[in-house]
């Protein structure tokens, strides 16, 4: 829970500082050809996905999804407690970086975004620090669901972990 504060606190320091720093569509090039700091607002969802349509149905849907999905990420990091400290550092970052953007769309309507990464004319979405958070909670997530503890081979001297081995049946000639 401390990890998601600090996402969220993070989050909004940044969007606060580039809000006061940059107009709205000002852009800062920050490494020539590859990074910019662009302030602009994002009424849509994660990388300007359904930034287009009614926004009073889109604000109210996108604040519903941001509160259930919340909802759903305490309740595994409830549950995960015991579990590995990289599901849970991943949950957390998803968590903080939704309630970051939660904020925004609660308070503002819309979420600032100002992180603009692009090579020559190939151009990714501008984000943020809870979008960012978001990604990488998710990756730390699937990590932990493919890699994690569970899933590797037990090693000699783990025989606490191992589920004892049964006799197979010997086929009769």
């Amino acid at each position: 829970m401390i990890l998601a504060g600090a996402v969220v606190a993070a989050d909004q320091l940044s969007k606060r500082v580039i809000s006061s720093e940059l107009r709205l569509g000002e852009v800062r090039s920050i490494v020539e050809g590859a990074f910019n700091l662009t302030h602009t607002l994002n009424r849509g969802a994660a990388f300007s996905l359904m930034a287009d349509g009614s926004s009073s149905f889109k604000l109210g849907l996108l604040i519903l999804v941001s509160v259930l999905a919340s909802v759903v990420v305490l309740a595994l990091l409830w549950r995960s407690r015991q579990e590995s400290r990289v599901g849970r550092t991943g949950l957390a970052m998803i968590l903080g970086g939704a309630l970051g953007n939660l904020w925004d769309r609660i308070s503002n309507g819309s979420v600032i975004d100002f992180l603009d990464f692009y090579f020559r004319s190939y151009h990714w979405p501008v984000f943020n620090l809870a979008d960012a958070a978001i990604v990488l909670g998710a990756l730390l997530v699937l990590y932990e669901i493919f890699f994690g503890e569970e899933r590797r081979p037990a090693r000699r001297g783990d025989a606490g972990r191992r589920p004892p081995e049964r006799a197979s049946p010997r086929a009769e000639p």
